[in-house]
């Protein structure tokens, strides 16, 4: 990689995460995360590298739309930045989220003493290495009587 093709990259990775934020109005599209694009060094071809949280299922339908919606992406490029040659793009899906916790796991099970398991279906729309716990209510506030305020 050269110092140009960096600067494209990330270039391109802000601009696509801006156009599919803003620009891009599919309902399908969850929760996406441009998290790397790769130029080819003749700037032909990008791969788009994105991290998609949700259900399995939810996934791979954000994935199919985010695959419809790359034309009008590369369009929308085309007025964004000043390229001679918009590269095409290619869709790629990050897992290193769900790696990440998957080793997090592990760990935890070692350090416990026990025995490695197979991992669990996937029942969360977010992974985290920590079962779910739900937090406590918050104590009621006080309330303050009307007029002055207290002096500091």
């Amino acid at each position: 990689m050269t110092a140009r093709t960096d600067r494209i990259d990330q270039l391109l990775r802000q601009e696509i995460g801006a156009i599919l934020t803003k620009d891009v109005q599919d309902p399908r599209i969850g929760f996406v995360t441009v998290t790397d694009v790769e130029t080819a060094p003749d700037l032909s071809v990008a791969r788009v590298w994105v991290s998609v949280i949700g259900q399995p299922a939810e996934r791979d339908l954000t994935v199919k739309a985010l695959q419809h919606a790359l034309p009008f992406v590369r369009h929308e490029l085309g007025s964004r930045i000043r390229l001679r040659r918009i590269p095409e793009l290619q869709l790629r899906l990050d897992d290193t989220v769900q790696r990440g916790t998957r080793v997090l796991q592990l760990l935890a099970e070692l350090e416990a003493g026990g025995v490695v398991t197979e991992p669990p279906p996937v029942e969360e729309s977010l992974p985290s290495p920590m079962p779910h716990i739900p937090l406590p209510e918050p104590a009621p506030r006080k309330r303050r009587a009307m007029g002055r305020k207290p002096r500091r």
